[in-house]
């Protein structure tokens, strides 16, 4: 098992950017693909990026796809989601979560587990 706890939300105009950090326990951090996800309210969860355990594989929702740019650090056992000209739309709680390999990476129920999630609130 892995816990996460990200860090880095907040409010921000449109057009502006933020960093979220997710920071992961355990020794296996490497053995996972790791995913960022978003809930905005009374909406489903929804995908938005993930990487693979080298970080040469990265996959972005078509929303987000020339905009935000995931990474992972396996010494420190990070995962950054860089997210630049934001839009109004991109406001909801965003979650970073651990998942096995094999399996579709825009899919929840890849993932088993999950942080605890960091607002996201961009202004018009």
């Amino acid at each position: 098992q892995v816990q996460l706890v990200e860090s880095g939300g907040g409010l921000v105009q449109a057009g502006g950017s933020l960093r979220l950090s997710c920071v992961a326990s355990g020794r296996t951090f490497y053995n996972y693909i790791m995913g960022w996800f978003r809930q905005a309210p009374e909406k489903e969860r929804e995908f938005v990026a993930a990487i693979g355990w080298n970080g040469d594989s990265t996959y972005y929702a078509d929303a987000v796809k020339g905009r935000f740019t995931i990474s992972r650090n396996n010494i420190k056992n990070t995962v950054v989601l860089q997210m630049d000209s934001l839009k109004p739309e991109d406001t909801a709680v965003y979650l970073c979560a651990a998942g096995t390999y094999g399996r579709p990476y825009d899919s929840q129920r890849t993932y088993h587990n999950w942080g605890q999630g960091t607002q996201v609130t961009v202004s018009s």
